[in-house]
């Protein structure tokens, strides 16, 4: 027990002081107002009514001085999505694309954003901004991003938006979705050329058109449910300059209202950060029950110097939670439950497993891709 108590703290501290500072709640980005390069933004959309009239409404009403088209690619929709967006004020600034049948090998999404890609106001600007159809965007945001975009030479610049915390579930298991993120794709070695990390968070995504030409659009990724972190490492490979940062100008409109959307929406997708391999979930397995169950678990049932060790181990844990904490307004004791939540992920990781293996894969939208 001493062994597993010394290995876990060794764990943290190295979390803690050589894995590029994930844990810290930044950066971001000052607003900024000045840019003028041409860009075009695409919105893939399959059955977004309750939220594509805020989320292109925002959009609509940007502050930007430079050419700027919307694109609007309605993936099938049923629920009279693209009526509700035709409807909006300033219409005249939003192209419309009924959506083709999936063909196979395509996820719904990236088949809906190659689709943009390929109109002629995408083809012609300089930046495109991929971005979903539940994102609030504050005026001043595309500005902010091209800014960024066109100061530091910037390929892709990209933002983790404040997602929407308020049911009991969000507040229970959002911000630990931001922190295991930050641990999986630090964002300083995201941000670090000489790394070969790369990420990227898929609510918002500029990218430059010529560095998107290089990797062949998204044609490359086209079966990937992981689709932004996916084209951030086909970008990266191809020597891009990537940025990855919180935003403090956009907004998740997506509402998990209890235990079960969340569960979902982890089981979706968490095998395929897995790469479907069986010993890679049992190494996950065995690396969370080190890093995260196994503090507790000797805290309150071994004695002496393994009990201390374990103890420190679950403060710094809960210590390296604080900053995501703070930026999604939780109390600090929720650092302590990290374990529990921990437990959480891990279970609904271990059914998306079950789920690929019996067939049903990462169901989404009305639509499931068993392979």
């Amino acid at each position: 027990m001493l062994v597993l108590a010394l290995l876990a703290l060794a764990a943290w501290l190295y979390l803690a002081t050589l894995h590029g500072r994930f844990w810290q709640s930044g950066p971001t980005l000052p607003e900024a107002q000045d840019a003028t390069a041409s860009i075009a933004v695409i919105v893939p959309a399959r059955n977004e009514a309750e939220s594509i009239a805020h989320s292109l409404g925002s959009l609509l009403a940007q502050q930007y001085s430079g050419a700027l088209s919307i694109i609007l690619v309605d993936d099938n929709s049923t629920d009279g999505t693209a009526a509700i967006a035709a409807a909006l004020p300033h219409a005249e600034r939003l192209t419309i694309i009924s959506g083709q049948p999936l063909p196979a090998g395509w996820s719904g999404k990236l088949w809906a954003v190659h689709q943009g890609l390929q109109h002629p106001l995408a083809q012609a600007a300089e930046f495109v901004l991929l971005t979903d159809a539940d994102i609030l965007h504050a005026p001043t945001h595309l500005a902010t991003l091209v800014h960024r975009a066109q100061t530091h030479g910037d390929d892709l610049v990209s933002e983790m938006v404040r997602l929407h915390c308020d049911s009991a579930a969000e507040r229970a298991y959002i911000p630990a979705f931001i922190f295991f993120f930050q641990m999986l794709y630090p964002f300083a070695q995201v941000n670090d050329a000489r790394s070969r990390t790369a990420g990227a968070a898929g609510g918002t995504m500029l990218i430059r058109r010529s560095a998107l030409d290089r990797i062949d659009g998204v044609e490359r990724i086209r079966q990937n449910l992981i689709d932004d972190c996916a084209l951030a490492r086909e970008l990266k490979q191809s020597g891009a300059r990537l940025w990855l940062g919180h935003a403090e100008l956009a907004d998740s409109l997506r509402i998990y209202a209890d235990r079960r959307e969340i569960w979902n929406m982890i089981a979706r997708t968490a095998y395929v950060q897995l790469n479907h391999w069986l010993p890679t979930l049992a190494g996950c397995i065995a690396g969370m029950t080190l890093l995260y169950l196994a503090p507790p678990a000797l805290t309150l049932f071994a004695h002496g110097l393994t009990r201390l060790i374990a103890l420190i181990t679950w403060l710094l844990m809960a210590a390296l939670f604080q900053p995501t904490l703070r930026r999604y307004r939780r109390s600090p004791l929720w650092g302590l439950a990290l374990p529990g939540i921990a437990s959480f992920y891990l279970a609904a990781t271990i059914a998306s497993a079950y789920r690929h293996h019996a067939g049903r894969g990462g169901g989404w939208k009305d639509r499931t891709y068993p392979a």
